[in-house]
């Protein structure tokens, strides 16, 4: 049996010799999603603007996923700085971030990618007084944006606004993709993209019904989990603003992250969203 490394005397393995037959293929950055997008595809995603409000476990690894994707424009919004609680589940959280801006990890990560990126990182506390003010005047140079964010006043007011373009027949508006709640769930294949009123078992996408039918939001198209969410061991004594209820599994916000990227890549390339709806590319 050849062997596939030959072990050097210092320790390290070394490649064996190669094979002046073999075609050498194009390893650069982008070559392998090249070969599934085309050249054609690429220009696309580095000439595309997501705008990503939020960065954590599901925002920041959303981004990530969109800069290793091809993505060429971003602006990134997020108030806090990263905290040991994060290491579980963010993509910009390590021993060596503590303490930093979560918008400065994130926009350094980006760059660590892709040197090429274009990138706005606001540190801005996004409630339901400032997200339309901080998003209307980005309109016109953002294709997606993705909602991250925790706060049920804020994502009720971002999609009314957004829901209230489809009146204008001209507008050229973003699409918004909204991600429901992560905390307290295990089972990352019970995800799934809907409309919000087409949802089911999950409290938050409860609440934003509720309060989408009263403010007379008429489409949501959202991200979340049909999995009866378990129940976390609270901690006595804590406030509810506290939400020591609330638990997380590493592996779930990052896969929602992911998601939510690859909904976006595929709507920048015009590849349909079920894959049952898919041809050959």
């Amino acid at each position: 049996m050849s062997a596939r490394y030959i072990f050097a005397r210092e320790g390290r393995f070394l490649p064996p010799e190669p094979d002046p037959t073999t075609v050498i293929l194009d390893e650069s950055r982008n070559a392998r999603l090249a070969r599934m997008v085309g050249e054609e595809g690429l220009e696309k995603l580095t000439q595309a603007c997501v705008m990503v409000l939020g960065l954590g476990g599901v925002g920041s690894n959303c981004v990530e996923a969109l800069a290793r994707g091809g993505v060429g424009s971003f602006i990134v919004v997020d108030h806090d700085c990263v905290q040991a609680s994060n290491i579980n589940r963010q993509a910009i959280a390590f021993t060596s971030t503590i303490g930093k801006p979560k918008i400065e990890v994130m926009a350094e990560m980006i760059l660590d990618i892709n040197p090429d990126a274009k990138i706005e990182a606001y540190r801005y506390f996004l409630n339901k007084d400032t997200i339309v003010e901080f998003v209307s005047d980005k309109l016109d140079r953002v294709d997606y944006i993705v909602d991250a964010i925790d706060t049920v006043s804020a994502k009720l007011t971002l999609a009314a606004y957004i829901d209230s373009f489809a009146d204008e027949p001209s507008s050229t508006a973003p699409h918004l993709i909204s991600c429901m709640g992560a905390a307290n769930k295990l089972y990352p294949e019970c995800f799934s993209f809907a409309d919000l009123y087409d949802t089911v078992n999950c409290p938050l996408c409860r609440i934003m019904r509720k309060e989408g039918r009263r403010r007379g939001i008429r489409h949501l198209e959202v991200l979340y989990s049909s999995e009866t969410p378990v129940k976390a061991q609270g901690v006595h004594g804590a406030t509810r603003q506290q939400r020591s209820n609330l638990g997380t599994m590493s592996y779930v916000p990052p896969i929602m992250g992911q998601m939510l990227a690859g909904y976006v890549i595929r709507g920048i390339l015009g590849i349909p969203r079920n894959s049952d709806e898919q041809s050959h590319f």
